[in-house]
């Protein structure tokens, strides 16, 4: 079905946004920015509204929701809002018993690693994703014509998660079981990419006006293990968006092997991680594809000369490809100053002088 006459890519408050068109290959005057993991533990109006509350409860409570998403919209100038959620969300939602554990990220108590472990996970009902719905309706109405991106986790991520327990460096188990009981593991990507599927499509109906997949941990596959036992999962969950004539982002980790066959789940757009030159990338793209990225997270912390000198360098790379959507190569660090970024969106928007030596900047 499609989008509601009162969607913002409907209703033109969004259709003609910086974001919208470079997501569609056309490149507009100037280049629009946003930050994954904007929202969140760098702002201090963030900490200070959050307050130690719990983590899961704060992305179910709709008006803390929106608040927190539209803060570095307010704070930075950024092109784009992203929705304060996260991945673990439809995971709960579905009765998953899963927690945030400060310090360490989703942890689960009870790992899915046998058949029947796949079996016993349930579906996600329609209802529960009510308290996303009324967040998203809520942000959107205060954002106006800056677009909101609808975010899910892609099924390996979300797979690796239930499998290992929690946050894992190089995700053996889940490997491991991808391999011990391939019917089980497509049965688990296959609930991964429902659930996750359904949270994607319920931000979007909401009034979403891009979509963006997160794979994380998809840099410890092999290409063969990614083409054969996870992207169909992944094109899976995105197709739960078919219909709507919404932007589709893929992002992912260490994604530079994959990068042809992530195309060929037919996202509108790649976001490229920090280790792979955005020239490179849409070298191997056949510079058809619109690019995401690619700022180092860690340069955030550097001198704003080489912050500013290494961000304009990302710029002229995205020119290779049809368009370029400026962001991190990962997400912005809890330790990040929140003025650095908010300078840096005015360098992108070409409202700061290009970083050179007599500007005397420090």
């Amino acid at each position: 079905m499609p989008l509601e006459p009162s969607h913002p890519l409907s209703d033109g408050r969004t259709a003609d946004s910086a974001l919208v068109r470079a997501l569609r290959g056309d490149r507009p005057e100037r280049t629009p920015v946003w930050f994954m993991r904007q929202a969140g533990r760098s702002l201090p109006e963030y900490r200070e509204l959050r307050a130690g509350g719990d983590m899961l409860q704060a992305c179910l409570t709709p008006e803390m929701a929106s608040e927190i998403t539209l803060q570095p919209v307010r704070r930075h100038g950024v092109d784009a809002g992203i929705f304060f959620s996260d991945i673990v969300v439809p995971v709960l939602l579905a009765g998953v018993d899963v927690r945030i554990v400060a310090g360490r990220g989703p942890v689960i108590d009870s790992p899915v690693r046998s058949a029947s472990d796949v079996l016993r996970l349930r579906p996600l009902e329609p209802d529960a994703l009510d308290p996303v719905r009324e967040a998203v309706r809520l942000t959107v109405e205060q954002l106006g014509t800056t677009p909101l991106i609808g975010f899910a986790g892609a099924p390996f991520t979300l797979a690796a998660y239930l499998v290992e327990g929690g946050p894992s460096k190089d995700q053996m188990r889940a490997r491991a079981m991808m391999h011990a009981d391939p019917h089980a593991w497509a049965g688990l990507l296959n609930w991964c990419a429902d659930v996750t599927g359904e949270f994607l499509r319920a931000q979007v109906e909401s009034g979403a006006s891009a979509a963006q997949l997160f794979d994380s941990w998809i840099g410890s596959v092999s290409k063969n293990d990614y083409v054969r036992r996870v992207a169909p999962h992944s094109k899976r969950a995105l197709d739960h968006l078919r219909g709507f004539d919404v932007p589709r982002i893929h992002f992912g980790l260490g994604t530079a092997p994959i990068l042809r066959e992530i195309a060929g789940l037919g996202v509108d757009a790649i976001g490229i991680d920090w280790r792979t030159p955005l020239d490179e990338a849409s070298a191997v793209l056949d510079d058809a594809i619109p690019l995401q990225g690619n700022i180092d997270p860690a340069l955030l912390t550097a001198p704003w000369p080489a912050l500013a000198a290494h961000a304009e360098g990302v710029l002229k790379a995205g020119k290779k490809a049809p368009a370029h959507v400026a962001n991190l190569g990962h997400g912005v660090p809890p330790e990040t100053d929140p003025d650095v970024l908010s300078r840096l969106v005015r360098l992108i928007h070409g409202e700061e002088p290009s970083p050179t030596p007599e500007h005397g900047w420090s």
